[in-house]
């Protein structure tokens, strides 16, 4: 850093903080700063995309963990989170989807998000994307963030999806299309075989421009306020404090967790939640920290025949095929295949997602299969349950208390465990069901008691929390729908916490859209 003063201070260089420094540094005029709590993306399993959980409980990881979950027996479930330039797209299983029409309207019509509607962030979708297989007009071929179809699928896999077409799924081969409904292989942000961040896509060409400055292992500490106005960020980096100060605002990319936790230390959040920690409320915002909503997800796993599991690829002989060519199993997601559908009658959107990986994968992926296997996901996309993200101490270094509520609400166990039973029908005929040896946990023919003692067993996280510093114009809302902090002049929130409710899949790609939107709204508030 050679100066203490710039038009932006970006915190946290994340799937939005990437995009955002990118697009508001291609004006030469503006001196934009970057703040990023870790360090360069530069493993070897960051790039492998088969690789993605060897980086868990790493140096490159928060290591957060939840408050014990009643609703799982008193587990506390393991939150990843990445911590390096990238943030959670420098270690997601990288799947392309960007949800459902009725997310978008719906932030509009029931939270005030006025200008959020589907109609109005596709055109943001379309301009981040490069798709080499879809084009216009609901697909961008000439963005930052590379789309591609895997370059490597099991053979397990493709079975799945022929299964849920002979159990009655529509056949799809875009989940960003028209409709969302339907079983088909997933779409993946890579470019060759290899993972496709934002740091890749979107940082590292803007860093040879002089106007962007990127500060790594740089941790935000807190927020200065001067009466009503954000005027700069305190952090620390190589053990030393700095401050440094922003013309024009002061940019929260932090995440559901680190975006909410930063304004608490900072004043701004519940004033009794603040006090107890001594924290002078500076703005009182009842909503920081509220509302946190996550995907749930819940394998159900066999034993397979006849087949392989793709842990038998990870050889040296393919690790070089990768490395050259981007080709071969070390380019596969492990979440390859899946599907969206409703789990009663009557939804106009998809309350289920089914995510299928050709090997025995629980747990985060934690424990290495003992035996070859395949895993059937069920993940809950239409979430009724309201967690939160609290301060433990008012020391910055301190994780916070993060509780996701899993199950808290009936609807949620209830449309989990239907979403299990069909998700059980669909894998045990057709195609897939010649692969299928015998249950893992489960018994052959399980009830639906069977099923909730399962999910509440091991339920986990799919790595979605959003919806902590939501947008809106009601008394919760943090944001407006300029993603302007409410009561605060100079500081907004753009990343995965704005979003008022999670949407309807994986959300890498919707947090991108909300940086691209969120680039044209404080342009065009200058």
């Amino acid at each position: 850093m050679t100066a203490d003063t710039y038009d932006y201070v970006i915190v946290g260089a994340g799937s939005a903080g990437a995009v955002l420094a990118a697009r508001l540094s291609e004006d030469p005029g503006l001196e934009v700063l970057l703040l990023e709590a870790g360090g360069e993306a530069e493993a070897d399993e960051i790039s492998a995309p088969l690789a993605f959980s060897s980086l868990f409980r790493t140096k490159w990881d928060w290591q957060y963990e939840t408050t014990e979950q009643k609703q799982l027996e008193g587990r506390r479930a393991y939150w990843p989170r990445m911590k390096a330039l990238g943030g959670c797209s420098s270690m997601n299983a990288m799947i392309y989807i960007r949800g459902n029409r009725a997310d978008y309207d719906g932030w509009r019509d029931h939270h005030g998000a006025v200008g959020w509607g589907h109609d109005d962030v596709l055109p943001y979708f379309v301009r981040s994307e490069g798709n080499t297989r879809l084009g216009a007009p609901l697909h961008g071929q000439e963005g930052p963030l590379h789309v591609e179809d895997r370059a490597y699928t099991h053979e397990l896999s493709h079975a799945w999806v022929a299964s849920a077409v002979s159990a009655g799924l529509k056949p799809t081969d875009d989940f960003n299309g028209a409709e969302q409904w339907g079983a088909g292989l997933y779409q993946v942000t890579c470019k060759n075989g290899k993972r496709w961040s934002t740091e890749r896509g979107y940082l590292a060409p803007a860093r040879q421009r002089p106007n962007l400055t990127v500060a790594t292992g740089a941790h935000a500490t807190g927020l200065r306020l001067e009466g009503e106005r954000c005027t700069g960020v305190d952090f620390r980096q190589a053990g030393a404090a700095h401050t440094v100060h922003a013309r024009r605002e002061v940019l929260l990319c932090g995440g559901a967790v680190n975006s909410p936790q930063l304004l608490m230390l900072s004043g701004i959040g519940p004033a009794a939640h603040l006090a107890e920690h001594g924290i002078e409320a500076k703005v009182s915002l009842e909503g920081v920290g509220s509302n946190l909503q996550d995907h749930p997800a819940v394998g159900l796993l066999w034993h397979t025949r006849g087949t392989t599991d793709i842990v038998d690829a990870n050889t040296p002989l393919n690790l070089v095929r990768w490395k050259l060519r981007g080709t071969g199993p070390f380019s596969s997601n492990v979440g390859e295949a899946g599907g969206f559908f409703a789990t009663r009658e009557g939804l106009a959107a998809p309350d289920l997602q089914i995510h299928v990986a050709p090997t025995g994968f629980y747990d985060n992926g934690m424990h290495e299969p003992t035996s070859r296997m395949v895993t059937v996901a069920p993940t809950l996309v239409e979430v009724h349950s309201r967690g939160s993200v609290r301060l433990r101490s008012a020391d910055p270094l301190w994780h916070p208390a993060i509780d996701a509520a899993y199950l808290d609400d009936q609807r949620d166990l209830d449309t989990m465990v239907a979403g299990m039973r069909r998700a059980w029908e669909i894998s045990t005929q057709g195609a897939l069901a010649g692969f299928l040896d015998r249950p893992w946990m489960l018994p052959e023919n399980p009830t639906d008691g069977d099923f909730e003692q399962h999910l509440r067993t091991n339920l986990q996280t799919l790595y979605h929390p959003v919806a902590t510093c939501a947008m809106g114009t009601g008394e919760d809302a943090v944001v407006d729908p300029s993603l302007c902090v409410r009561g605060v002049e100079g500081l907004r929130v753009v990343d995965a916490s704005v979003m008022p409710t999670v949407p309807r899949g994986n959300t890498n790609a919707p947090t991108v859209m909300v940086a691209e939107k969120a680039a044209d709204l404080i342009r065009s508030s200058r």
